[in-house]
């Protein structure tokens, strides 16, 4: 399955740039903070990102799309700034991301997500709960 290397758009929410230089910091989030230099760290991971931006070019939301090589994309690190949070633009941000992993050939989008954040993602942006597993490892010890 072929994927494209470049996702763009024109308007406050764009599309994703792959391996972009842009953006090397990630906007306050609730329960977070920017982290400088995070982009480089995992852009090697991503099929790509989208971003919402105000007038000014200011990052207001975030959110990256990974992939597995195969059917499989992964919305991970979906970020709005705190100021900016409850207009929508979490939501636009992600449905952009799940129209350009359609639009790529993937058949499934998968996120997780804290409990307080249920709403957003099944009721504003259309996730269904699916039964999955979740091994927290700096907490476990290894087998053997």
């Amino acid at each position: 399955m072929s994927r494209p290397a470049t996702w763009s758009a024109r308007s406050p929410v764009t599309g994703l740039v792959r391996r972009s230089r842009r953006s090397s910091t990630t906007p306050r989030r609730h329960g977070g903070d920017a982290v400088a230099g995070w982009w480089n760290r995992t852009r090697r991971h991503s099929l790509g990102r989208v971003t919402a931006r105000d007038g000014d070019g200011v990052l207001l939301g975030f959110a990256n799309v990974a992939w597995d090589g195969g059917d499989h994309a992964f919305l991970i690190d979906t970020k709005t700034r705190a100021s900016h949070q409850h207009r929508g633009i979490g939501t636009a941000v992600v449905r952009l991301a799940a129209t350009h992993a359609r639009a790529a050939g993937y058949e499934w989008l998968h996120v997780d997500f804290r409990p307080e954040l249920r709403r957003f993602y099944y009721d504003a942006c259309g996730f269904r709960p699916t039964e999955a597993g979740l091994i927290h490892l700096p907490s476990t010890s290894s087998p053997g």
